[in-house]
């Protein structure tokens, strides 16, 4: 599928499907072209400084307030906190990934809480999410009121059908749609899986570069949105939406992907993490995994996010006379790492695509013992690694694992294994 984009991160957008749809002079005309109905979209409180204000007025065929009310979902394993009813431990903890579905499955439907932190109602803190889907989204749309969603497909593509218009994500690239937009999963391929960042803080942005300079990381150009696309369709939909942790459910006449043309800064958008640009040591040492952050997500505590989403893609390994490896080490942020495809370079095995670790506030980790010997022994030189793509959901605050982690997810019991033979080398 072909779709059209326009590229930058942040920039203030306009577009339209319908020509002289979007107003001249005004946001809100009292009589809106073709008939339509203008309604803005604020992604953030009212008076956030220019800087920081997100919103986007759209202008379609009918508004968000016609449908009718909102049910409670039963038996969801979507979660927001209190994420647990298990003890949350020190431990280590892996995952397998998740088994593919046997029944139709869309990606709602797919997707299962793994853990989580803060409280949605106060707008801070994370849930951690996977998902495993094998059935377009019919007749339905979702939406989270809750926090925005980082989504990274491990597996397959789909085309995410939002109010903004069209994004078709793939293997390797991820996907944002803020907090309240509306969209529709549309398969590509047989089975589409993946992971999703909730962030119920502050929107995603790019990292300050201090000492790196004009350029490096991710670059704001090859950040991607939609342009305006509509369907005019008078049958009943069905409208789920996250709300404070529990999934509701209500029906409209009309599909909500209804609008026209649109303009502001507050919209979904995708990224191709090929085109990042790794920063990355050609002396000794080994930098801390900040130099790979794609996106954060602010906290009130300047330098201390809320959220992190970093990556460690191909690319060469260039030092001198030092561990190549991540060291062991211990982190007073949690991390929530996953592989997209691949050999993780820290784990010589069982870290697997769609699979899943955790490593939590002060729990020690670090290479298993299989790649601590052969990084200590190996030949110092020059190094591309290929044909590799992990990366990590890094946050202020523990990940409080869900009792469906603990006890239904598969859940390596032996992941603490692999560091048992590591063995007592010091002699004085």
């Amino acid at each position: 599928m072909s779709l059209q984009y326009q590229s930058g991160f942040g920039n203030e957008f306009a577009t339209e499907a319908v020509a002289n749809t979007l107003p001249i002079g005004q946001n809100s005309p009292q009589v809106v072209a073709h008939g339509l109905y203008a309604e803005q979209l604020s992604g953030t409180a009212f008076t956030a400084p220019r800087t920081q204000n997100k919103r986007t007025w759209t202008y379609r065929i009918k508004p968000s307030v016609v449908h009718k009310p909102f049910a409670l979902i039963q038996q969801s394993n979507v979660r927001s906190n209190p994420y647990s009813s298990v003890p949350i431990s020190p431990n280590q903890l892996r995952w397998s990934p998740l088994p593919e579905p046997t029944k139709p499955t869309t990606f709602v439907d797919g997707m299962v809480t793994y853990g989580g932190n803060g409280d949605v109602s106060t707008q801070s803190g994370v849930a951690v999410h996977l998902f495993e889907a094998n059935a377009s989204m019919t007749n339905a749309v979702f939406y989270n009121a809750d926090g925005e969603m980082l989504i990274v497909p491990h597996k397959g593509s789909a085309v995410f059908e939002t109010e903004m218009g069209r994004l078709e994500v793939a293997v390797g690239e991820i996907i944002v749609i803020p907090r309240g937009i509306k969209f529709r999963v549309t398969l590509q391929s047989s089975n589409f899986g993946g992971y999703v960042l909730e962030n119920f803080g502050q929107s995603f942005r790019l990292p300050d570069l201090g000492p790196i300079g004009a350029n490096g990381l991710a670059n704001p150009r090859d950040f991607l949105a939609p342009v305006a696309w509509y369907e005019q369709v008078n049958e009943s939909t069905n409208i789920i939406a996250k709300f404070q942790g529990n999934l509701w459910t209500s029906e409209t006449d009309h599909s909500p992907l209804n609008v026209v043309a649109w303009h502001g800064n507050y919209y979904p958008y995708k990224y191709d993490l090929h085109r990042f640009m790794t920063i990355n040591t050609v002396s000794f040492d080994h930098p801390d995994p900040s130099i790979f952050t794609v996106l954060t997500a602010p906290s009130e505590l300047h330098g201390t996010a809320n959220a992190d989403f970093v990556i460690f893609p191909a690319r060469w390994m260039v030092a001198e006379n030092t561990f190549r490896p991540p060291w062991f080490h211990k982190n007073f942020m949690t991390e929530f790492m996953g592989l997209v495809y691949g050999q993780y370079d820290a784990k010589a095995d069982g870290f697997n695509p769609g699979g899943a670790s955790l490593h939590n506030c002060m729990s020690g980790h670090g290479p298993d013992a299989t790649t601590f010997e052969k990084a200590s022994t190996v030949e110092l030189k020059p190094e591309y690694l290929s044909k590799t793509l992990a990366f990590m959901f890094e946050t202020r605050f523990v990940i409080q694992p869900t009792d469906f982690a603990m006890n239904q997810a598969p859940l390596q019991q032996n992941y603490f294994e692999c560091w048992q033979p590591l063995s007592d080398n010091f002699k004085q």
